[in-house]
């Protein structure tokens, strides 16, 4: 991942984490400066055996292998590091050298995905552990130090320290992923197949941009299926058939809140194609299991003269869809 491309995803971030304490932080003149020197901070791997580490900062975003270290210069109340890999990776993160006072309000918690406003990506309907599981909390592990290990291509920590020269070192590793399912894009544009096989799961592509994406082969339940035209967009009801794609578009990172823009039940190999123009824009795959299902899909940035103009108070309207 380019720097200017972590540079765009992560104001994408900060938009969507409008209205949280976190953004307090920008708001800062300090932290101001800190945003500004991570965008133009160059994360590259000079030979195989280059190991990276830089500093932490208290609201960050991380997308290289390597130590990252925290040292509190004064009481931080509201920290994050969004942690992103590529789509077929998952992520190993450890957690060592930490001082920091639990019996004092300081704590350090791994996230199994990202929380944005509230929000959980991937949403509670298609993660397959339960909410609380998600988290690995320092403070209530007995050991001197915690890993984790992310069930798609994003994690996150939070973390609350009190007092200055407090801290930790996180390492992270990022680990082969054969099957990947809950997707963050990295970047506004690309191509990608997501693939089920026998696995009773829901598994979305989010994309936080405003795209077009095009539909390009659709492979779901009985091959019979293909005979049905591809130029039928949109099937009633596809939620009941047990093996469908859904294109969502909204505002947060949470799935089940997002709006439905069209549904396909059916298998194709053509084009089907919609600009959504939203914050995130996502392409979901729901599988009862039985089959094995395969989507693949383009996507491209909309220009700003293709996104239609908002009107508030209205989610149908502010994801404008053609």
């Amino acid at each position: 991942m380019s720097a200017a491309l972590r540079a765009q995803l992560f104001l994408c971030l900060i938009s969507l984490l409008s209205g949280t304490g976190l953004t307090r932080y920008i708001e800062d003149n300090e932290a101001s400066d800190g945003l500004y020197s991570l965008i133009s901070l160059a994360q590259k791997r000079e030979s195989e055996d280059f190991i990276f580490r830089r500093p932490l900062r208290c609201l960050d975003m991380l997308a290289t292998e390597g130590y990252f270290t925290f040292v509190a210069s004064r009481p931080q109340l509201a920290c994050a590091a969004f942690i992103i890999a590529e789509p077929s990776e998952v992520i190993s993160l450890e957690l060592s050298d930490v001082s920091i006072d639990c019996s004092a309000g300081d704590f350090i918690k791994i996230f199994d995905g990202w929380v944005l406003k509230g929000e959980r990506f991937p949403s509670s309907n298609d993660h397959p552990l339960l909410p609380h599981e998600r988290y690995t909390d320092y403070c209530s592990s007995a050991a001197s130090s915690v890993s984790g290990q992310s069930s798609q291509n994003v994690a996150m920590i939070f973390f609350r320290i009190h007092s200055p020269e407090s801290g930790f070192t996180l390492a992270v590793k990022k680990v082969h992923n054969p099957f990947p399912c809950n997707i963050m894009s990295q970047s506004p544009e690309g191509s990608f197949t997501m693939v089920m096989p026998h696995q009773r799961r829901n598994c979305s592509f989010s994309i936080i941009y405003p795209v077009e994406i095009r539909l390009t082969d659709l492979s779901l339940g009985d091959a019979k299926s293909n005979e049905i035209s591809p130029l039928r967009q949109k099937w009633p009801g596809c939620s009941g058939s047990g093996d469908y794609v859904e294109l969502l578009g909204g505002n947060g990172v949470d799935t089940s809140k997002m709006f439905p823009v069209a549904d396909l039940c059916f298998s194709l190999s053509g084009l089907a194609q919609m600009k959504i123009g939203c914050d995130n824009s996502v392409v979901r795959l729901v599988s009862s299991g039985n089959y094995i299902n395969r989507v693949t899909f383009q996507y491209r940035l909309l220009d700003q003269n293709e996104i239609p103009k908002t009107r508030e108070n209205s989610l149908e309207n502010f994801c404008s869809v053609e």
